[in-house]
């Protein structure tokens, strides 16, 4: 991946620990409670999920946006392959971001996504260590 075209931006912690990364999606600022998912897969549904409402997410596995985002689509007034209509998080924190993405059901980017939806990401970042410091300090 280039970094050339993407922005370094930063994740400051209460404690005053940052990390360095790059921006992708939404260009802006947020702050928040910050959280972490473990799963493999599924970060359309956790992006989704209301139960995320206004946190910064940080997902744990070492790539993500290889397979995209569905298209919306309703099947008996429920969204598929989301949680909900609209993403739900601040902001999204990862270690590695896939621009490029391959899935017979993709329609769009996470990147793309997360722009139409005003929402700001991050990659580049240990999340390994960051999750560690979550669990450890909260």
């Amino acid at each position: 991946m280039t970094f050339k075209k993407y922005i370094k931006a930063k994740l400051i912690l209460e404690d005053g620990t940052e990390f360095t990364g790059y921006s992708f999606g939404y260009e802006g600022s947020v702050a928040g409670e910050i959280v972490f998912n473990t799963a493999m897969t599924g970060y359309p549904e956790s992006l989704t999920d209301p139960s995320y409402r206004g946190q910064i997410l940080v997902l744990t596995y070492p790539l993500v946006g290889n397979y995209g985002v569905p298209a919306q689509t309703i099947n008996n007034n429920m969204p598929e392959h989301f949680e909900s209509e609209h993403i739900h998080i601040a902001a999204l924190i990862i270690s590695d971001y896939s621009e490029k993405y391959n899935h017979w059901n993709a329609a769009k980017s996470l990147g793309n996504w997360l722009k139409e939806e005003k929402v700001p990401g991050l990659f580049g970042i240990d999340t390994r260590k960051l999750t560690k410091i979550i669990r450890e300090k909260g």
